[in-house]
């Protein structure tokens, strides 16, 4: 479960600009993940549910979760398509010359504070 390590890491880079910016109580955390960054939703949140428990500054902090559409382009007609539904064969043109585009991020877009 690479999500406990995840979430660690967020913990400390929210700290870190909480005590930057003398903020004593974080409200919430918005986190941007793509579709296939391999971080089960679940797994964060129950991570998140624990981890949080352990900081003064965060105990109350709920964690939101925007999802990242996974979407390929393929080099050969130039398209954009859906990761997902169509994996490494271009659905435009059937070529095999595609690369991910967006949907592997993992991002902190926002902190939130009371």
């Amino acid at each position: 479960m690479h999500e406990l390590g995840v979430v660690f890491y967020v913990v400390k880079d929210v700290k870190q600009v909480a005590e930057e910016n003398a903020v004593e109580k974080i409200a919430s955390v918005t986190l941007q993940i793509g579709e296939v960054s391999g971080i089960v939703h679940e797994y964060l949140i129950d991570c998140w549910n624990w981890a949080r428990k352990k900081e003064a500054v965060m105990e109350e902090a709920e964690l939101l979760i925007e999802q990242i559409d996974a979407v390929s382009f393929c080099e050969e007609c130039g398209e954009e398509y859906s990761t997902v539904q169509y994996a490494k064969i271009c659905p435009h043109c059937g070529s095999e010359h595609t690369y991910l585009a967006r949907g592997n991020e993992f991002l902190i877009k926002e902190i939130a504070v009371y």
